[in-house]
């Protein structure tokens, strides 16, 4: 489990929007750990968690592209029913509001990542990181962001 910085990415709804900007992250290197979209008639915001924030943010700028940031957790699950709902449980028993949550797709038997934007980071990931390190069922697995690993 880490806090990542996920990018809320504002573009007009109309063809080959989405392409243009997935093309500029991939011609960049810069993977995609998690992402979600929602759209209205006007717009849609996609919503996205990179393996590299600061490149990410450099493309965006570059192509003029409106975003924000934000902080979330992404929390390591075990790729079945119920993984999730064990860590949102332990939220909502400690009264952490989720305002909402996404999982990337994981392989068959593999390992999956829920991400949770929540009204409080660092109580959150205080109970979370407890819960993993007092019981052996939890499938909370901690490590560091990678920007600060050595």
């Amino acid at each position: 489990m880490h806090v990542a910085t996920q990018f809320s990415i504002f573009m007009v709804n109309k063809p080959g929007v989405l392409a243009q900007i997935l093309g500029e992250f991939a011609r960049a290197k810069i993977n995609i750990v998690a992402m979600t979209m929602m759209d209205t008639v006007e717009h849609g915001v996609m919503r996205v968690v990179f393996a590299s924030s600061e490149k990410a943010a450099q493309v965006l700028t570059k192509i003029n592209m409106p975003f924000n940031e934000t902080e979330v957790i992404c929390v390591n699950l075990a790729n079945k029913s119920g993984a999730l709902l064990d860590v949102v449980e332990k939220l909502a028993k400690n009264h952490i509001n989720i305002s909402y949550a996404y999982c990337t797709a994981g392989a068959k038997g593999g390992r999956t990542t829920g991400i949770l934007k929540v009204t409080d980071v660092v109580k959150a990931m205080k109970i979370l990181g407890k819960n993993a390190a007092s019981t052996k069922k939890s499938q909370v697995v901690l490590r560091r962001a990678k920007a600060t690993r050595k």
